[in-house]
């Protein structure tokens, strides 16, 4: 059997954290297929980990194993976890950083009827060593712990296999925009991309009928998006993941 594992991480490219990740999924099943959807997700950030794995995550086969680690709990009474739809798998530590990709899946899944051989969301805590590295330290379970599950997961163990059913896992709320009584919409940054383009947390849908600035434009991840020609339009606006800004009609 050979599915792909997907690596999303705030762990940079400098060290070489990455490739000993990679390395232990390699060590357990060399025919593996790992591809890397981003490990530059500012640190510990895990509601910007979670928005920009959502914004990948489903574009890959249904029976992809995604592995996330965003985690500033590592080393505390967190639970490391797995959760099951359908085919696909995702394994992170229990903080909320798969929120909005499993909420996506489940909307996909409804609205298209699809058939799956597992319908609901299963999840368990990952509670048996037989499945991590021999030794697992304080501070990189992304190496000893996730890893080596996603590993055993590709070669055809089972998601109950590997620990504790859980129904109490946690799902972030979804950070809404507010509307005013103008019309405006009270919005949060979620994202500045490399070129300096604002994602906010505002969808097509709610700025229907409005005549924006020809510099907001709708993102690929069907966000609104502030972008500047040729210019950054964050350090234009002074702006930082998580800030407020308005969007008026």
């Amino acid at each position: 059997m050979n599915r792909i594992i997907t690596l999303t991480s705030d762990f940079g490219l400098q060290d070489g954290f990455v490739g000993t990740m990679k390395g232990a999924i390699l060590g357990i099943n060399p025919q593996a297929t790992i591809v890397d959807i981003t490990h530059e997700i500012a640190p510990q950030n895990v509601e910007q980990g979670a928005f920009l794995f959502a914004a990948s995550a489903t574009y890959f086969p249904a029976n992809t194993i995604h592995v996330v680690v965003v985690d500033p709990g590592v080393g505390t009474a967190r639970r490391p976890i797995a959760l099951q739809l359908g085919e696909t798998i995702f394994v992170a530590p229990d903080n909320g950083v798969l929120s909005l990709a499993v909420t996506n899946y489940e909307s996909q899944r409804d609205a298209s009827q699809l058939r799956l051989t597992n319908s609901q969301t299963r999840a368990v805590h990952l509670t048996k060593p037989a499945y991590w590295l021999p030794r697992v330290s304080h501070t990189f379970h992304g190496r000893d712990i996730f890893a080596p599950v996603a590993a055993h997961l590709s070669l055809g163990t089972p998601v109950d296999a590997l620990g504790e059913p859980i129904a109490d896992w946690i799902r972030l709320a979804p950070a809404a925009p507010v509307r005013r009584a103008d019309g405006a919409l009270i919005a949060q940054v979620r994202h500045i991309d490399r070129f300096g383009n604002i994602v906010i947390n505002v969808v097509e849908e709610q700025i229907a009928g409005w005549d924006p600035d020809l510099i907001v434009l709708v993102s690929s991840s069907g966000y609104l998006e502030v972008a500047a020609r040729e210019a950054n339009a964050a350090q234009i606006l002074g702006v930082r993941i998580g800030d407020q800004i308005v969007v008026v009609p």
